[in-house]
């Protein structure tokens, strides 16, 4: 497995977010967590990357213990979170927000990939000198995604990516996800719409009041009448 989370419990001061929570991604993988708001879904995402310590537990990656890792420390083993609300430098062209993204690199293909991002989001090619905080909602989270490339990830943490946009826009940017996949990247992907996310993951979880309490392929819990009820509409 190249992410394992192993009965991981963190809060914030004396309130207990994450109870115990376990799961686990293989390589090339998308995993959805789903969830109501406040179940810990961003809490654990935070907690993998290393910007929210754990009381106890543990997380490995590729292999190895990561939870005493800082956050740095873990983008350069290649875990990279793409935040919910985007959180692009705004004065910022996109070309340069791109290249924030590399900034632990040190090798000459940062022009290759560069192009390879506007070629993945042909909506930033054109506005590769404008303001990031110019550009609309959905691509600004084109570019927090393209951002997050630039570092090479082996594991992207995506949280929320269609929240707040247009449902044209919101699908393609979970079609942009998918296509991910097709060069190796595994995707940990929290999405408050759950038809979107079980529909381009392989498994996912269910995260309530800070408990995984299912799991499973993406096609049994489509069709698991407590997840029809509580996050399909259905």
């Amino acid at each position: 497995m190249m992410l394992n989370v192993a009965n991981v419990t963190s809060g914030y001061g004396r309130i207990t977010v994450l109870r115990e929570v376990s799961l686990k991604l293989a390589k090339g993988e998308i995993v959805a967590l789903i969830g109501r708001n406040g179940a810990g879904k961003t809490t654990l995402l935070r907690a993998i990357s290393g910007v929210q310590p754990i009381d106890s537990g543990m997380i490995s990656f590729d292999g190895r213990p990561i939870h005493r890792l800082s956050a740095h420390a873990r983008v350069r083993a290649g875990i990279l979170q793409v935040p919910e609300g985007r959180q692009v430098f705004g004065p910022l062209p996109v070309d340069d927000n791109l290249r924030l993204g590399a900034w632990t690199r040190h090798d000459g293909d940062i022009g290759r990939d560069l192009d390879a991002v506007y070629a993945t989001f042909p909506a930033l090619a054109g506005k590769r000198h404008v303001a990031a905080g110019a550009l609309s909602g959905g691509q600004q989270q084109m570019l927090a995604i393209g951002r997050a490339l630039m570092a090479r990830p082996k594991l992207l943490l995506l949280d929320e990516p269609s929240m707040g946009l247009a449902p044209i826009l919101a699908e393609q940017i979970l079609l942009n996800v998918a296509a991910l996949r097709r060069n190796g990247l595994t995707v940990l992907l929290v999405e408050q719409n759950a038809h979107a996310a079980l529909a381009i993951a392989d498994r996912a979880y269910v995260l309530e009041t800070g408990r995984v309490t299912l799991e499973g392929p993406s096609s049994m819990l489509r069709n698991d009448a407590l997840v029809k009820e509580a996050y399909l509409g259905l």
